[in-house]
């Protein structure tokens, strides 16, 4: 799948999936119970254990069906481990220039977490094609807002404080895409295996995104 495309489609979702867990051998089966609810761009972390393999499984089950892509990559040998495991797209809680480039090269499309706008600019210019705005729980939505007036041809996802409460609010202060982590893969959910639960969370999240882009329409 070609980087515009893959834009494109986190784009169109409004959501960005992030699955980190103590263990990844289910992470498969939540990931088949979020794309039920709508939501077809993931990233597995690589905080979870053998991570490399659980991108595998995903993949394996989902296929095109999902956006797949690996998250806390801190290194471009990371990067490329990901990839070869069938990552579509590389998320960072930091700028790693080497990463950023060897994106590039693979044709991959790359999201590094930034924070003040020296760094933003500076990972923009560099070749990031989203910047994750970490930790935006710090901050909250009005930051973006902040960001977005000196900067609007930067892409923002806001990553951390992302809910069901502060969703609206984060793309009025113009969030491009948002990544959603906790207030999706609950915890209780995740520990019962609750896939029903994470499926109606991802469907309120999808329902959100539509009816904000519904009222910015009219």
């Amino acid at each position: 799948m070609s980087k515009d495309r893959q834009l494109q489609r986190m784009q169109e979702t409004g959501i960005v999936a992030v699955m980190r867990a103590p263990s990844g051998e289910m992470l498969a089966d939540v990931a088949e119970a979020l794309l039920a609810g709508g939501v077809e761009v993931m990233e597995v972390t690589f905080t979870v254990p053998r991570a490399h393999r659980v991108i595998e499984q995903v993949a394996d089950r989902l296929g095109d069906r999902v956006l797949l892509g690996a998250g806390t990559v801190l290194d471009p040998e990371t990067a490329r481990a990901a990839m070869l495991a069938g990552a579509e797209f590389i998320v960072a809680p930091t700028v790693n220039t080497q990463v950023i480039e060897l994106c590039q090269r693979y044709d991959k499309a790359v999201m590094p977490g930034a924070f003040t706008p020296t760094e933003i600019l500076t990972a923009w210019q560099a070749g990031a094609d989203v910047i994750k705005v970490f930790p935006s729980d710090l901050t909250g939505p009005k930051y973006l807002k902040t960001i977005h007036g000196p900067l609007p041809q930067v892409r923002l996802m806001p990553s951390g404080g992302v809910n069901l409460q502060t969703a609206t609010e984060f793309l009025r202060c113009g969030a491009w895409t948002l990544g959603v982590g906790g207030s999706l893969l609950e915890k209780k959910a995740m520990a019962e295996r609750d896939f029903t639960r994470l499926e109606s969370l991802a469907r309120q999240f999808i329902e959100v995104v539509r009816e904000y882009r519904v009222g910015q329409a009219e």
